[in-house]
């Protein structure tokens, strides 16, 4: 069975490299410290579907990098408040926030999430969480966590990639997990959790596709690049995350896994 290999501490610990740059790049056709399975087009569409203004203040969990909500607070105007558990991910953000001077704009926080967020109720306009809730077990305690820091109306975001689609066997969940701490939702699950805490679903978009093609670019970036990224991670890590990614690829593009993307808001 697959042992556990580590992606974010290299990711982030090596955000200035130029392989993980170009990798990053070609991975996703733009550079925004991503680690997660959201596509340029959707970077892009988040702010619009949060319905964020240069007045927003806007928290987003699992933050990693720092560097999308550098973008959106540059791009918008607006505050943005980043929160993750990974230290080398918030130092790295912090690094980003003072190289571009929008350090009265961005906030970069320390925490675990799945012990409650540390912050007063009511006090952002949009939360949102790319590809995090999946690394919760409480995932119902996070989303009344997201309810109460929203203000009345205001719009939540988050994708889960692990929503079961079909039939995966328990070596496919071993290698699918092998990065970390992982559930796996059944469909209908996150509907029936955030209508218990009180959000209004807005909408659901199924992005699997363009997910498994973003996987497999991800590998494919990764392979020619294999010199210098063996060298910073240990060929055992390199050639786990290459199983990792090929392992994302084949369930997201075979439907057995299912990426899913909610909005939703608090009131009416």
């Amino acid at each position: 069975m697959p042992t556990k290999v580590e992606l974010y501490d290299n990711a982030y610990g090596n955000y200035a490299s130029d392989a993980y740059e170009r990798v990053r790049i070609e991975t996703y056709g733009a550079d925004l410290g991503q680690t997660s399975w959201v596509t340029k087009e959707e970077s892009a569409e988040i702010p619009r579907l949060l319905k964020l203004t240069s007045e927003s203040v806007v928290l987003e969990i699992g933050c990693g990098s720092g560097a999308y909500a550098v973008h959106v607070a540059e791009q918008l105007g607006c505050k943005v408040v980043g929160v993750d558990f990974n230290e080398s991910g918030i130092a790295n953000a912090n690094r980003l926030a003072a190289e571009r001077r929008l350090d009265k704009r961005l906030t970069f926080t320390h925490g675990d999430v799945s012990a409650g967020l540390p912050f007063e109720s009511e006090g952002f306009d949009a939360v949102f969480a790319n590809d995090v809730l999946c690394h919760i077990p409480a995932r119902e305690s996070l989303l009344r966590e997201m309810y109460r820091v929203l203000k009345e109306n205001g719009l939540m975001l988050f994708s889960d990639a692990l929503v079961i689609g079909g039939m995966v066997s328990h070596q496919e969940i071993a290698t699918r997990s092998s990065i970390g701490v992982y559930v796996f939702s059944p469909p209908g699950e996150n509907e029936r959790l955030m209508k218990e805490v009180g959000f209004r679903l807005i909408s659901v978009t199924d992005t699997s596709e363009a997910a498994a093609q973003l996987a497999g670019r991800w590998h494919t970036a990764r392979q020619k690049y294999h010199d210098q990224l063996a060298k910073a991670e240990g060929q055992t890590t390199f050639g786990g995350l290459q199983n990792f990614l090929d392992c994302v690829r084949t369930l997201l593009g075979q439907k057995r896994l299912l990426r899913l993307l909610y909005v939703a808001s608090k009131g009416q």
